[in-house]
């Protein structure tokens, strides 16, 4: 049997009915591993060793009780620092958030796993209030990519990915409203799904508003779908959350590929910036679905460049967020996040409804387009890892972190579901991420796009050197 680290969480739950491992064996085992080397990382900003280990004996009674909760019981879990947890400080990767408080609520996600007994592990790291594709913030300092400590792992959900791909953690939680799930997920070679939006309940409400999407971050697809069986499980707090569908996950995973119909997107029709090993990495992995016998298309969705809408609706959400700070709280904040917040400010009332207009004609083109195709292909992320400390690899044309993210923020203005997953290494070591776009709710045939492409092409177990 593997270490605890290199287990998967359906490996884990198979060990606990089996009485091989114990969840306390298995969290005292990543605890230590936490201890021992993410100072390298820095993916985790906060650890509880008390609290986790109390649940994790919990579990252990449970299974030896022969009751588990369900099969996600004693899986360690990262939860990412966004998100509310009970008992335990959310700051959001921000000086102006103060630690003191009640801290009484956990987030809808947070609650299900608890509730299917898996054991919190500690919070993961993030930007400011998430508002950036990598991982630094004045609070936290700089998070690291475990295949190249000079590289970043990606955000926002960068803390999550990163304790992922150095096996600090099985399952992990993110959000993402504008690739934070993805951008992170192609970065360290993991796999990352953001859900359809409202699949997944969220509370409190994103003041990035109806773009933020919350999601499981895993090394398999198995195990998000193990996740999402748990979390999309509903909560009455998310006025925009689907009608809940009793949906096993993880039973739907085998669906065959062949005669699929598939849209292949090299560069969405108004890309100019991308890697060109990045390209030829993702048109070798459309390859394999055509190998299993799915019909793929070379054609680019309607609607040209989407960037100005989310723009401004992106930037309008900082300045909701925060243009009503004090000067001496505003002094405390990234600058880049800073000056977003600033800039939002300055959109009039009719400016954001023009977008939000421009948004519906946008995902109305987007849902016609995938009324012939299954799925839609692109990269994930028009690089690879780049140095830490950029806001981007690219010339600076006052849209941040958008001119190396095309790919990605265009479906959290749809709201499709869309999944990350490692298709290949590039010649500086680096992952690249494959995108899988689907059908608006249809996570599950995503899931199994991905679980199909997984079994075609395994890279899971590809372990970063020194971890």
């Amino acid at each position: 049997m593997r270490e605890p680290h290199e287990m998967t969480a359906a490996e884990l739950s198979a060990a606990y009915q089996s009485r091989e491992l114990s969840p306390v064996e298995v969290t005292e085992a990543l605890l230590g591993r936490i201890e021992a080397l993410d100072s390298k990382v820095n993916s985790f900003c906060l650890i509880d060793v008390g609290t986790t280990t109390k649940q994790a004996e919990e579990s252990e009674a449970r299974w030896m009780a022969g009751e588990p909760l369900s099969p996600l019981d004693g899986v360690p879990v990262g939860v990412k620092d966004l998100l509310v947890t009970k008992g335990w400080p959310t700051r959001r990767g921000s000086l102006t958030v103060d630690p003191k408080g009640a801290w009484e609520a956990d987030a809808p996600c947070v609650a299900r796993l608890k509730e299917a007994g898996a054991v919190m592990l500690g919070k993961t790291t993030t930007p400011e209030f998430g508002w950036k594709g990598s991982t630094d913030s004045p609070l936290t300092g700089i998070t690291r990519n475990p295949w190249n400590l000079e590289k970043t792992p990606g955000g926002s959900s960068g803390g999550s990915s990163a304790a992922l791909a150095a096996r600090f953690a099985p399952l992990t939680l993110g959000t993402d409203g504008g690739g934070s799930i993805r951008i992170p997920a192609s970065f360290t070679g993991t796999y990352g799904l953001k859900p359809s939006f409202g699949r997944v309940p969220a509370y409190p409400l994103s003041p990035f508003g109806t773009v933020a999407h919350v999601g499981p971050m895993t090394r398999t697809v198995r195990d998000a779908a193990m996740m999402m069986n748990v979390i999309a499980k509903p909560d009455a707090r998310d006025w925009h959350s689907l009608p809940y569908a009793p949906i096993d996950y993880a039973a739907e995973l085998e669906m065959p590929m062949k005669g699929k119909r598939i849209a292949f997107s090299p560069r969405l029709g108004w890309v100019t910036r991308i890697d060109a090993e990045v390209e030829e990495i993702v048109a070798a992995a459309v390859k394999r679905f055509e190998a299993m016998g799915a019909n793929v298309d070379v054609v680019d969705p309607p609607g040209g460049d989407p960037g100005t809408i989310f723009q401004k609706i992106w930037w309008s959400g900082a300045g909701y967020l925060l243009g009503d700070l004090p000067d001496e709280q505003k002094a405390k904040l990234d600058p880049g996040l800073r000056r977003m917040a600033e800039e939002g400010v300055k959109f009039s009332k009719k400016e954001f409804l023009d977008a939000t207009m421009a948004r519906g004609a946008y995902g109305a083109g987007l849902r016609q387009f995938m009324e012939k195709y299954d799925f839609l292909l692109t990269p994930s992320i028009a690089t690879t890892a780049f140095n830490v400390g950029q806001l981007s690899p690219m010339d600076d044309d006052g849209r941040a972190w958008m001119q190396w993210t095309p790919f990605s923020f265009p479906f959290n203005l749809t709201q499709q579901p869309a999944a990350s997953i490692n298709c290949g290494f590039a010649s500086n070591g680096l992952p690249v991420g494959l995108q899988i776009v689907g059908r608006m709710y249809d996570d599950a045939g995503v899931l199994a796009a991905s679980y199909a492409y997984e079994l075609a092409h395994p890279l899971y177990d590809k372990v970063p050197e020194g971890f």
